[in-house]
C-alpha cells in the first residue's frame, strides 16, 4: 500500500520512512504542499501523514483543499504535528483528519495508527458488497435490488452474501453446504437447489446472475 509524508522536518520524515517501509509500505516523501499537491494529481495513495507545520501553505489548508474534492476527499488522513494545544486538534478532525498523533511519538506507536486506520477504511468498504443492481449492506443485512429492499430468509441472505463475496467463482454444493449451513447432510442437494429457486424469485430480474454449473454447483455472473 502506498503512504505519502507531508514533512517538512528531514529528521522526522526519514523517520516515518524508514518505520513505513520497514512495516512493508510503498512511500513517497514531500516536504512542501505544492510538491505533495502536484504528485496526488497523478496518483492517489491509500493514505497521508500530514504534518500541520508546512513552508507556505499550512497542514490545515491542504486538507480543507483533500475534502472539498470528490477524487480525494475520502483518502485516508492522519495529522502529524509538534502542537500540543486542544485548539488545533478540534481544527484537524474537523476538517475531516481521520487521525491525529503529536511530536515526538514513538515509531510503534505511528505504525500502529497507520494499520489501525487501514483496518478500518477496509472494514467500512467491505460493509457493502455489490453486483451490478444487486447491493447486500453487511452491517444492516439488508438487500436491495434497484435500490428497493428485498426481504429475504436467513439462509437466502447468507447465501446470496456467499456468492457476493465470490464473484464469477464457482461455488460447490459441498463448499455451500458447509458455509451457509456448517455441516453436510443426506439429501443437502436438494436443499440447496430449494434455496437458490425462491432466491432467484424474490431477486426478480436480478435472480439471472445465479447461474447454475451442472455437476458441480452455482455461481453469480
Amino acid at each position: 500500500m502506498l503512504i505519502y509524508i507531508v514533512e517538512d522536518d528531514n529528521n522526522i520524515q526519514e523517520i516515518e520512512e524508514y518505520a513505513l517501509k520497514s512495516s512493508g509500505f510503498e512511500v513517497k516523501c514531500f516536504d512542501k504542499a505544492i510538491s505533495f499537491q502536484k504528485e496526488i494529481k497523478n496518483e492517489l495513495p491509500d493514505l497521508i501523514l500530514l504534518d500541520i507545520m508546512l513552508p507556505g501553505e499550512d497542514g490545515l489548508s491542504v486538507l480543507g483543499k483533500l475534502r472539498s474534492n470528490s477524487r480525494t476527499k475520502h483518502l485516508p488522513v492522519i495529522m502529524v504535528t509538534a502542537k500540543v494545544s486542544e485548539i488545533d486538534t478540534v481544527k484537524g478532525l474537523d476538517l475531516g483528519a481521520d487521525d491525529y498523533i503529536t511530536k515526538p511519538f514513538g515509531v510503534m506507536e505511528l505504525i500502529s495508527r497507520v494499520k489501525a486506520l487501514l483496518r478500518r477504511i477496509r472494514s467500512d468498504e467491505e460493509s457493502v458488497l455489490s453486483y451490478k443492481n444487486l447491493e447486500i449492506d453487511v452491517v444492516r443485512h439488508v438487500c436491495l435490488v434497484n435500490g428497493v429492499q428485498i426481504e429475504l430468509t436467513y439462509k437466502e441472505y447468507e447465501l446470496l452474501k456467499l456468492f457476493m463475496s465470490n464473484i464469477g467463482i464457482v461455488m460447490s454444493r459441498d463448499s455451500i453446504m458447509n458455509s451457509v449451513w456448517g455441516f453436510d447432510y443426506v439429501g443437502e442437494s436438494r436443499t440447496i437447489d430449494m434455496h437458490i429457486k425462491t432466491l432467484r424469485k424474490k431477486l426478480g430480474d436480478a435472480g439471472v446472475y445465479i447461474i447454475t454449473v451442472r455437476n458441480v454447483g452455482y455461481k453469480l455472473e
